[in-house]
């Protein structure tokens, strides 16, 4: 058996790839002893190679230009662009980093791996330049070895408060460079127990040693930071930024931890939110306790990236003038500007939290003077839990792909978190991770396609969700040309096909409490989150417009006047947006009620037909495998079900308007 926790590196046989006769010779620019990253490449080609071809290929080296340390995004772009090129009978790969060596050696094995022709690939030249400077996997994982929204086993960074470093260790590092990630934060955002002494001498070592297997394959090293250690680890009564017995316990602990850890790129912050400490508990702003933290970074080239996601998180459900939607901006907008230049704000794809669908965020784009960057979600917390087939890169290509408004320029998310639109000198994207201790790292072996996905998208966002997703299939699970078309046919509408059968029209939230998986239409209507539907027997939806919270108005023109319209707002954001009643026609020509009803009898017989299209594949793919699916299947169609049956006797019981189909609901 493949052994399937190597996943797209696990390099089987290939017999197909053309014009293989050009990787006997390589070439690659820069010299081993010199460069980590470089020799990593080396052993990667090898190994890659002789398992796939049985090439033990001839390498050479070429004199690269000496680059210092890159310290801008601009500077990271420069060094990771690589070439692959044909020279003569050989291949040469060239860039001015062994990083940028590393993501070519990649590119060539998959193209081997996905049993392409090598010469015609390369003959003209082939330059990858990436995407975005930081490409990053947010880990949710506490040091007992839980991990919060995950769904994959355990964590595999830690034990009873002790990290773990082994063989799976460098198996990860290699498996997301690969695909492109140059940056990881290791904690879970929600710092609390243990890992409040992360920044101490308990932890430095293995800190230490983990950021140097990271360093060889070009991943940046960064740590989730406790806000108020000064009181919690640091015996002090305060953790005000301003205040100058604070500032000088972060000088003397920042001093300690760069020295300590010497790949540590910096930290990730969530501060004054839900329950955690921050500068607003001492009359300061964001930008406060931000650049205080940056400011002290700053000498050891620490970058600290501060999460918006602020809002109240005790609000009053009879409040419908608060609106958490607004909070981000709110919060945000007004200090834009006052953010040292070693801080970026991360920035959730919507205003609320990782639902299958939200508008983009107002902030993206309505930020002009501060570093930004893109925070997504591949744990599939409120998508199905890796249980039920999803496949997010649709959904993160269509954020990328949002026009702003924000200049006459570039415009679009992809354009902003690139640095391209404002020039920020750090940007980039961020993806909350699906990683585990599973065997297969991800649970559902077809949930690995968001992992290899988003570290593909955020290297190049021009990729295509089709292409990415077949990449994915014929590195990791089949070469077999049918069964690729087949599991594509399963993932590419999965997450259209979970939307429908799940949260209507964009209304979101109607999922069990705490657990965030399965059906509760009212499970958060009367709690203090502000995630309510407004559902009343006349209509449903939340009135953000000028006569509601006034959310609309967050965005650039001409966005903010269609959000703004019932007329002109896109139906599958429709009540996000506004409150109408159920009669209410749509584009679609379809009422609020009957669409309702329609995709949620759709989604659930399309999800049947997704289950028996892998079914189907019983006996083509390894018996591992099949089963693995083939259960999450049985739990997703239990969960379509009660989707189905739950939201449409529950809209029918309020509106009394009767199905025009005439199909049974209870």
């Amino acid at each position: 058996m493949k052994n399937y926790a190597e996943l797209w590196i696990g390099y089987g046989k290939r017999t197909r790839t053309k014009g293989t006769d050009c990787l006997k010779k390589i070439r690659l620019s820069g010299v081993p002893g010199s460069d980590r990253v470089l020799r990593s490449a080396v052993k990667e080609l090898q190994t890659g190679l002789q398992s796939m071809l049985e090439i033990t290929p001839e390498i050479t080296f070429g004199a690269a230009e000496e680059q210092p340390p890159a310290q801008s995004g601009a500077q990271i772009l420069d060094r990771e662009t690589v070439r692959v090129s044909l020279e003569g009978e050989g291949l040469t790969i060239s860039s001015k980093s062994g990083a940028g060596i590393f993501y070519g050696v990649c590119d060539v094995l998959r193209t081997v791996a996905c049993e392409g022709d090598i010469r015609e690939t390369y003959a003209a030249g082939k330059t990858l330049r990436p995407s975005n400077p930081l490409r990053m996997l947010n880990h949710w994982d506490n040091m007992d070895g839980s991990i919060e929204r995950g769904y994959s086993g355990k964590s595999f960074f830690y034990v009873d408060n002790e990290i773990v470093l082994d063989e799976r260790t460098v198996d990860y590092a290699r498996l997301i460079a690969s695909v492109g990630i140059n940056a990881v934060v290791i904690n879970n955002v929600n710092v609390k127990d243990a890992a409040s002494y992360m920044i101490t001498d308990r932890y430095f070592e293995k800190l230490a040693r983990l950021g140097e297997i990271f360093a060889d394959y070009g991943i940046r090293l960064f740590l989730s930071l406790n806000y108020a250690s000064t009181i919690e680890i640091g015996g002090l009564r305060s953790a005000d930024p301003l205040d100058e017995e604070v500032i000088a316990w972060w000088k003397d602990k920042m001093a300690e931890v760069f020295t300590k850890i010497p790949t540590l790129r910096g930290f990730l912050v969530k501060a004054d939110s839900e329950g955690r400490p921050g500068p607003f508990t001492y009359g300061r702003t964001q930008a406060d306790g931000a650049n205080m933290l940056a400011d002290i970074a700053k000498e050891y080239g620490g970058i600290i990236i501060w999460r918006c996601f602020v809002y109240n998180c005790r609000q009053d459900w009879r409040d419908r003038k608060t609106d958490r939607a607004r909070a981000g901006y709110d919060n945000f907008k007004p200090m834009d500007g006052d953010y040292h230049d070693n801080v970026i704000l991360q920035i959730k794809n919507g205003p609320m939290d990782f639902q299958i669908r939200e508008p983009v965020s107002p902030l993206l784009g309505g930020l002009t003077k501060t570093n930004q960057m893109l925070e997504v979600q591949i744990a599939q917390e409120y998508t199905g839990h890796q249980i039920d087939v999803c496949y997010l890169i649709p959904e993160f290509r269509e954020i990328l792909g949002f026009h702003t408004f924000c200049c006459q320029g570039p415009d679009t998310v992809a354009d902003i978190i690139s640095g391209e639109t404002f020039g920020s000198r750090y940007s980039g994207i961020a993806a909350v991770t699906n990683t585990g201790n599973d065997f297969n790292w991800t649970g559902n072996y077809l949930a690995g396609a968001n992992l290899f996905g988003f570290g593909r998208l955020a290297f190049d966002t021009s990729l295509s969700s089709e292409q990415i997703a077949e990449e994915f299939v014929r590195m990791t699970l089949s070469q077999e040309d049918e069964v690729v078309r087949t599991i594509l046919e399963i993932l590419l509408p999965s997450r259209e096909i979970y939307e429908r059968y799940t949260s209507p029209l964009g209304i979101g939230w109607m999922v069990q409490p705490a657990t965030h998986y399965g059906c509760s239409v009212d499970g958060y209507e009367y709690d203090r989150w502000g995630t309510y539907h407004r559902a009343d027997h006349l209509g449903i939806g939340v009135d953000r417009t000028d006569k509601g919270t006034g959310y609309a108005l967050q965005y650039h023109e001409p966005n903010a006047s269609v959000y703004n319209s019932p007329e002109k707002c896109p139906d599958e954001l429709v009540l996000f947006f506004h409150h109408l009643p159920y009669t209410h026609v749509l584009h679609s020509g379809k009422t609020v009620i009957q669409h309702i009803y329609d995709t949620h009898f759709e989604g659930y017989e399309e999800a049947q037909q997704l289950a028996a299209k892998w079914e189907s594949l019983k006996g083509r793919v390894d018996e591992e495998v099949f089963e693995n699916v083939r259960e999450r299947f049985e739990r997703q169609l239990a969960n379509a079900r009660e989707w189905c049956d739950q939201v449409n006797s529950y809209f029918y019981r309020k509106s009394g308007i009767p199905d025009e189909k005439g199909r049974q609901i209870w």
